[in-house]
């Protein structure tokens, strides 16, 4: 498939699909006119990146750990450095204090709704 059945496929702009080429994300062949050609499998390839990068990850670890999916969501690495655990372990750190922050502001709005509500 081309580029823009790949984008419309996973909702993901072509120019971010171009952008995880460049970061060594996708791998797509080049056909004779230049075109990119991507395998179905690739849909979910972009669906994991883009679950990786929403949760904060950047793409040099993205890159790193992205050899090691098999499929969406489930990462088998068997071969882990000391250092890319410890780099793992600073995301998920980082990701938790982000996720603690969410609930703090969600519960805070959830508070203003009730307030609102009650007095309507």
């Amino acid at each position: 498939m081309r580029i823009g059945e790949l984008a419309r496929l996973t909702d993901t702009p072509a120019r971010s699909l171009r952008y995880y080429e460049e970061q060594g994300l996708l791998l797509p062949r080049r056909r004779e006119n230049g075109y990119r050609e991507y395998d179905d499998q690739v849909v979910d390839r972009v669906i994991q990146i883009r679950g990786l990068l929403d949760a904060g990850l950047p793409t040099r670890i993205i890159r790193q750990i992205l050899p090691c999916l098999d499929k969406p969501r489930v990462i088998h690495f068997r071969d882990a450095t000391p250092e890319m655990l410890a780099t793992l372990q600073r995301e998920r750190d980082r990701m938790t204090r982000r996720i603690e922050c969410l609930i703090r502001n969600r519960d805070a709005i959830d508070g203003y709704l009730s307030a609102v509500t009650a007095l309507a």
